[in-house]
């Protein structure tokens, strides 16, 4: 019976995912009020369900009763985000809302599956997170002097990235996070939002050669410090952030042109300096060359996918424990268990989350806002092209992780604080065009 329920969750749960992607798309055409409010209500529906069943099977595959303890206390969580959301801030993105708690959702199902004890360490630091970015929303509301501190945002973030080359703990091959006694941070996940923030404001306000060139210095200081630090991935995310604000502010073609040889010649010198990149890009030609060894992540990573395919195994069904630091790889293991058109499904709702990082900024008036809205959706693109095209051996590993599902409690508190900043500056519009109503009313009642 247990084995037939499991057979069937499959399709359920893919059924439930297709159903809250296709809405996720619908709601862009969607212009009556009370049509995306019910479509917003509807995704939450589909939303508990997915975890329900999910959760359901974990219970009966691992028979831990603490489970349905940690199940409610997670159900509790998605309900008091939402709430805390809509009450404390009416005039967010529901959308926005709505997909960073339904890919939290996946994060909990899939972690908790793959390690019980580092889902009880992801939930305690998704509380922790969610506390802390719903303060975040006033402070783009209120404080505008934000702006004008971009030579702050540059000296943290250069500051910090020297002191983990220096002082980092190496982690796979990299420098990657400070330990302050049992706490580890990785900087290079929150530098990514002062990145932004730092290149936003020297970006609007000149893009004089003299205030571009400065800027594209300091910019690639971040990078060459990451490097340094054989943090590729994070580098790779921070050098395509930046090309693209630049061109979004200059709209000079020579610009991006510079960049992508810059950004080519700097590829084939790590791979000519560095035999941690040398040995990624060996082993994403041919994993199975070196099976045995540096090829075995990747090669156990493929045989996943393809074992899941369409459909996948099941939970609880497929061996995604085989693949060596399961984390840096969770979108083969979703495959696996979850099958290939649930991860289709995953990866619309990041575009989703994406269109509305993007339409964001093209709402905003101050080239400040709009600016750092753009890099921050950039920044998240990447990261999810790059976890994803790893593990599809499209392009070499770059160690990265998959944004709210992968484990990683710096990476975790730093893309809620990212959706935060981006729900601030959706809110902020929302008052502007308020205001302009107002003001139209009035004209329109003085003039009559």
């Amino acid at each position: 019976m247990t084995r037939l329920i499991i057979d069937i969750s499959r399709y359920v749960l893919f059924g439930l995912i297709l159903i809250y992607s296709i809405q996720s798309f619908l709601v862009f055409v969607k212009r009556d009020e009370e049509s995306r409010e019910f479509l917003f209500l509807r995704q939450n529906v589909v939303m508990f369900c997915i975890h329900f069943v999910a959760f359901m099977v974990l219970y009966l595959r691992m028979e831990e009763p603490m489970l349905l303890f940690f199940y409610g206390a997670q159900v509790i969580y998605l309900a008091a985000t939402l709430v805390f959301y809509r009450n404390l801030y009416p005039k967010a993105s529901k959308l926005l809302v709505n997909n960073m708690c339904m890919l939290i959702t996946v994060g909990f199902i899939m972690v908790t599956r793959l390690s019980y004890d580092d889902s009880i360490q992801q939930f305690k630091m998704l509380i922790a997170g969610t506390v802390v970015s719903l303060a975040v929303p006033v402070v783009i509301r209120k404080v505008k002097a934000i702006a004008s501190w971009s030579w702050l945002y540059a000296i943290a973030g250069i500051g910090l990235l020297a002191a983990v080359t220096v002082l980092g703990e190496e982690t796979g091959g990299a420098k990657l996070s400070l330990s302050f006694g049992p706490i580890a941070l990785q900087p290079s996940e929150f530098i990514k939002i002062t990145f932004a923030l730092f290149a936003a404001g020297m970006l609007s306000k000149s893009v004089k050669f003299g205030n571009v060139a400065l800027t594209t210095v300091l910019a690639a200081a971040h990078v060459l410090l990451l490097v340094v630090s054989t943090d590729l991935g994070s580098a790779l995310i921070y050098f395509v952030a930046y090309l693209v604000m630049l061109y979004a502010s200059t709209r000079d073609w020579r610009y991006l042109g510079l960049g992508v040889v810059a950004g080519c010649a700097a590829a084939v010198a790590a791979y000519m300096l560095f035999a941690h990149v040398k040995v990624r890009v060996q082993v994403w030609q041919d994993p199975f060359a070196d099976y045995a060894g540096s090829g075995y992540q990747i090669a156990q990573a493929l045989f996943a996918i393809g074992a899941g395919g369409w459909f996948g195994t099941g939970l609880c069904q497929g061996s995604p424990g085989a693949i060596p630091v399961v984390e840096d790889f969770m979108f083969a293991a979703i495959a696996e268990e979850l099958g290939s058109l649930f991860c289709i499904c995953l990866i619309l709702i990041y575009m989703s989350c994406f269109i509305m990082f993007i339409n964001v900024a093209l709402k905003m008036e101050k080239g400040f806002y709009r600016l750092t809205a753009l890099g921050l959706g950039c920044m998240l693109a990447v990261q999810v092209f790059l976890t994803v095209g790893g593990a599809m051996k499209m392009i070499p590993m770059t160690g990265v992780t998959l944004p709210f599902i992968s484990t990683g409690g710096s990476s975790l508190l730093a893309t809620l604080i990212m959706f935060a900043i981006v729900q601030g500056m959706y809110i902020l519009r929302r008052d502007e065009e308020h205001d302009e109503e107002e003001e139209e009313e009035y004209r329109g009642a003085y003039s009559e």
